[in-house]
């Protein structure tokens, strides 16, 4: 039976996007959601960065373009970006220890846009993201990068269990997608 509903797809492709659509139209329905997404950050046109934010509208930074971290702190690093692993933290961990409180009819559904390798740096969040996963009161409604280069251990874990459905999202599928993801997601309340 399935519990979660993740995307995948390659960068760019629209992901975020159904994401927070999907969301909407949840919320519309009455269904109590939670949860964040990364977004860009451009600046004269230029992607500099990225950055969380919750469904709440709380943001904070996850990243810059060759940005220092701050004196003293261990620098994580993807490519050309710096993460900002203590203001990923403060803004994702909450929303995920949140994610199973409440009493409401049916379960919650947790957002989580991305589990890649920026937010793989921080070991409380993949704590908490397996914890997550094996609440009996919360659907994850997720997004997980493509296979590509290293595997990432968490991300091949989801991609693996047999209580999780993942939508492959295409630039010929996303615009048809978001009514099966919304059916998918509510199936999982259940």
């Amino acid at each position: 039976m399935t519990k979660h509903v993740f995307l995948t797809g390659p960068p760019g492709v629209g992901k975020t996007t159904l994401i927070q659509k999907a969301s909407d139209a949840l919320r519309s329905l009455g269904v109590p959601v939670d949860g964040f997404y990364t977004e860009e950050v451009r600046q004269g046109g230029r992607r500099i960065g990225f950055d969380v934010v919750t469904l709440s509208g709380l943001r904070g930074p996850l990243s810059r373009v060759g940005s220092e971290p701050p004196a003293g702190r261990r620098e994580y690093r993807v490519g050309q970006y710096v993460v900002d692993l203590i203001s990923f933290e403060q803004l994702a961990l909450p929303v995920l220890k949140n994610a199973d409180a409440g009493h409401s009819p049916g379960k919650r559904v947790c957002i989580i846009d991305e589990i890649g390798k920026m937010e793989l740096f921080s070991q409380t969040f993949i704590h908490a993201v397996r914890q997550t996963l094996s609440s009996p009161g919360t659907v994850i409604f997720g997004t997980i990068p493509i296979p590509k280069g290293k595997p990432l251990t968490l991300v091949e874990e989801i991609r693996n269990r047999n209580d999780v459905k993942v939508f492959n999202v295409t630039k010929e599928n996303r615009d048809s997608l978001l009514q099966e993801i919304v059916t998918a997601v509510q199936s999982c309340r259940k």
